[in-house]
């Protein structure tokens, strides 16, 4: 700049020197006169920017310490608890607000609101709506054309019929008619503009850790178009901004939208185009977002590129600490999860033994139980059928004697497991199959092989109660084979005549022969 030569910048400290470049991005004035203006206002940049605009007038540096050295604020913005509790540490440690960044307070428009209004007053108030459509329809070709008047020559009562005329929507809406309007204006270009409200965009910066840059652009100033096509627009910038490295997320809007206007308002904005870089500003407070760079009016590609790649440089070590401690608490969180997942799968798995064990011992005890049921109860089978076997063997027919001359003699080939060979006997003619299955069952005790067997049969027994009697063999001829069924309605002769050879064989379950 002009005069730089006369003013040694480098005997002013950091914050004079950010205090000196902020202040002419905003103005434009010369270096040599804008350093007097400064230390007149103690090197407090708004106070010095209102005295620039509004001349000076009172001593706005004694009304600015009167107030503690707060941070003006728009009307209708109320203080948070954090910047109350700061302005207080900052007032005891004799901090000015130079020192510390603007806030960027976090602009959220009210929801457009729409009435409805009763059919009766809507149907009589039909004609004049109707009236009026007709009448919005002819005047908007007329301010569209109005519109591209220069500003120096547009009359007051236009700017505000072209803001009124713009419809209120939804910050989303709003960002997608923004997009519209400006590639319709300026063409196709590379510049990624947030898609939502800048609340939304704000809290997204917060979040992620990335810079904001803000721009605000108004159709009723000239110097618009140039700026929008020689710098913001500019290849160099373009790729400035869209460069990850550099994190920054773009949200533009037009004043004459609600959201846009608000957001003029609240930051402050006192010439356009205005630009300003927002990041969060954990020296100042873990999530005070603040104002690190603000370029207002039409500015050169390379002093924009210039203005926000400081400001980037100067707080992105800030961001890149937090983004560190974020991680590792985000690493502490996972490692944290991974220990409780492993200790909840380790209880997993050991609940999971222990009821296998519980369920094993369990059918280890039941099949005990079964067990010894089913031994008890073969046991009190095996007692009945003894019981029958004793009855039953005195109840057979002894054999007949000689004297008898149709009697019926029978050679039976015992089944190997009773170990008895071949045995002969003669049976009376009207003898039942059922009295040979009965010889053949209790033919151990009726020819016992040692006293105590005989004694048992000799004994008397009584047949037992709710008792059936299954043989566990067959009886069946050899020549042609047919098998005979311990029926006791057929007789021994009308089976075979005179006498015949006959087989015993031991009935197999077919589980056991499987």
């Amino acid at each position: 700049m002009a005069g730089d030569s006369a003013v040694d910048i480098g005997q002013l400290s950091p914050e004079q020197q950010q205090a000196l470049q902020q202040y002419t991005d905003v103005t434009g004035q010369e270096i040599t006169d804008a350093m007097p203006l400064l230390e007149r206002s103690q090197w407090n940049v708004q106070i010095a920017i209102a005295k620039f605009f509004d001349g000076e007038g009172p001593d706005l540096v004694a009304e600015a310490q009167a107030a503690q050295n707060e941070v003006p604020r728009v009307a209708g913005r109320h203080e948070t608890l954090h910047e109350t509790v700061w302005s207080d540490i900052a007032h005891q440690h004799g901090l000015h607000g130079a020192n510390r960044t603007p806030p960027a307070p976090r602009v959220v428009p009210p929801r457009p609101v729409t009435y409805q209004a009763p059919s009766l007053i809507s149907f009589l108030l039909s004609p004049f709506r109707m009236v009026l459509r007709v009448f919005a329809s002819l005047f908007r070709p007329i301010l569209y054309i109005l519109s591209f008047i220069p500003q120096s020559l547009r009359p007051h009562a236009l700017t505000s019929s072209l803001r009124k005329s713009r419809r209120s929507l939804l910050p989303k809406e709003t960002a997608g008619r923004f997009r519209r309007e400006f590639e319709e204006y300026y063409g196709t270009h590379d510049l990624t503009f947030f898609d939502g409200g800048h609340a939304q965009a704000l809290d997204t910066a917060k979040k992620d850790l990335k810079f904001l840059l803000t721009i605000l652009i108004s159709p009723e100033h000239d110097d618009t178009d140039s700026f929008i096509k020689d710098t913001l627009l500019d290849p160099e910038v373009v790729a400035f901004i869209n460069d990850p490295a550099n994190n920054i997320i773009v949200w533009g809007g037009n004043v004459l939208d609600s959201e846009a206007y608000q957001v003029s308002m609240e930051y402050m904005c006192t010439k356009f185009p205005f630009s300003c870089l927002v990041c969060l500003t954990p020296k100042e407070g873990s999530t005070r977002m603040g104002i690190v760079k603000r370029i207002a009016g039409p500015v050169s590609p390379s002093v924009f590129i210039a203005g926000i790649r400081g400001a980037i440089e100067k707080y992105a070590p800030d961001l890149d600490s937090v983004r560190a401690e974020r991680a590792a608490q985000d690493m502490a969180r996972n490692l944290r999860s991974e220990q409780d997942s492993a200790y909840e799968r380790s209880l997993a798995i050991d609940r999971e033994r222990a009821r296998q064990r519980r369920e094993a011992a369990a059918a280890a005890a039941e099949a005990e139980r079964r067990a010894r049921e089913e031994a008890e109860a073969a046991e009190r089978k095996e007692k009945l059928r003894q019981q029958w076997r004793r009855w039953r063997a005195t109840t057979i027919a002894p054999e007949p004697d000689v004297s008898v001359k149709d009697a019926v003699r029978l050679a039976l080939n015992m089944s190997q497991s009773s170990g008895r060979g071949r045995v002969t006997r003669k049976f009376a003619p009207e003898a039942s199959l059922e009295d040979v299955y009965a010889f053949v069952e209790c033919y151990d005790l009726l020819y016992p092989e040692n006293d105590e067997e005989k004694g048992d049969v000799e004994e008397s027994v009584e047949k037992p109660e709710n008792y059936e009697h299954k043989y566990a063999f067959r009886i069946a001829s050899v020549m042609p084979r047919e098998v005979f069924e311990p029926t006791a309605s057929v007789t021994i002769a009308e089976k075979m005549g005179r006498g015949g050879n006959l087989i015993v064989e031991d009935l197999v379950d077919e589980e056991e022969e499987e």
